[in-house]
This record gives C-alpha cells, structure tokens and sequence, in this order.
C-alpha cells in the first residue's frame, strides 16, 4: 500500500469530521447566546422613549407575586426619573383569576402614586410573545415607536429580540432585585432557560414559555 492511500481519508473519518464540525457549531451557537442573555441582563438603559412595558408575572387576586413587584418598582423609578411618561403593564390571566396580570401591575403603580392617565393595562397574552404582540398594537396605535422594556435580567434578551421582531424599538431596563436574582444558581438557572427558550423561539418564531418553565415571565 503507498502512502498516499495509507492517508486518504475514510468515509468513516469525513463522517467523523462533518459531526464535529456540526457539533462545534451547535455549541457555538448555545454558547453565544447565553453570552448574549447574560450580556443584556446587565445592560440598564435609561433613554427617553416613548413607553415603559413592563412584562407580566404571576399575580394573587390582585397582589402582584414578588417578582412582578421588583419589576414595576423598577418601572416606577424609570417613570419618576422621566424616562417616559407612560408605563404600559403587560400580562393575561388563566381561566379562574378575578384579575390580569396587567391590570394588577397597574392597580399596584396607581396606589404608589402613579396616575391612572400615565399607566396603561394591555390585559392580553398567555406568555411573553403574546403579551408583546397586544402591547406593540396598543403602543402603535397610539402612535408610539419606542418603549424601555422591564422584565428579570434574564428574559430581558428574549425580550428585546420578540419586540423588536413586532415592530417596536426597544431597549432593556431589567431589575436586579427580588427573587431571581438573590443566588448564583438561580441565576445559572434562568440564563439556561432563558437561552433555550431564544433558540426555540428563533427556529420556530413561537413562544417557548410552557416548553422551558419560564411561565413567571
């Protein structure tokens, strides 16, 4: 046998070699993309805009859970400093509930000070997608373009890449208190989800929320 048919490559080693190279790929993409969710949850954006949205969470017979009040005292803070003079809270509700979540974020910045004239309840949407679909109807028909979105830094990604796909021209303001965000493993947590549920949503342009537990946000 010479030598060069003692190094021709097999069609067991292409095989061998086209897998890693997808494998790289594959890991490549997971790996920027929780880079990415991780990289904006650290960015806190304070531009005027037009609207502050801030995503839904669970809430009680109207109190909202922990995590929706961490992200509308953010909300409130942005308002206070003037960063829009609107806040739009965002979220539906499941079959028994008296109250949206929409409509308990704004019961809870209403008693906090804030007008009823400057907040607006859009009380549509099981998940995130669609809860940012009704929000960019509501914000466009009244002829707004930008909004500060308020979510966990975590979702804040997802996020922005959902509303940005509906039309709007967004940037993020995430909180950094309550519940998510107090260990390194719930953070670790959330980044992976968070990652799947974006490389879902990319491939199929549907919502992932239910597929990943992310149903707080």
């Amino acid at each position: 046998m010479s030598t060069a048919e003692r190094i021709k490559p097999t069609r067991a080693n292409w095989v061998r070699r086209i897998l890693a190279g997808f494998l790289l790929v594959v890991v490549a993409v997971i790996g920027g993309t929780a880079f990415r969710v991780w990289q904006v949850a650290r960015e806190d954006v304070r531009d005027q805009a037009d609207v502050i949205v801030v995503l839904g969470a669970a809430q009680y017979n109207g109190r909202p859970s922990e995590i929706f009040q961490a992200r509308l005292a953010k909300a409130k803070t942005l308002y206070d400093q003037g960063v829009a003079k609107v806040i739009v809270t965002a979220g539906g509700k499941k079959a028994d509930d008296n109250y949206t979540e929409a409509h308990a974020g704004a019961q809870w910045l209403r008693k906090r000070g804030v007008p009823a004239s400057a907040t607006l309840p859009v009380g549509e949407g099981s998940d995130t997608l669609r809860s940012l679909r009704a929000v960019a109807d509501q914000v466009r028909n009244r002829g707004w373009k930008t909004a500060v979105l308020v979510s966990d830094p975590w979702h804040s990604f997802r996020a922005r890449v959902m509303a940005d796909d509906l039309g709007l021209q967004t940037w993020t303001s995430p909180t950094h208190r309550g519940p998510i965000v107090q260990t390194r493993e719930t953070q670790a947590r959330y980044i992976v989800r968070e990652t799947g549920a974006l490389l879902y949503y990319r491939l199929t342009k549907s919502p992932a929320d239910s597929l990943f537990g992310t149903g707080e946000v």
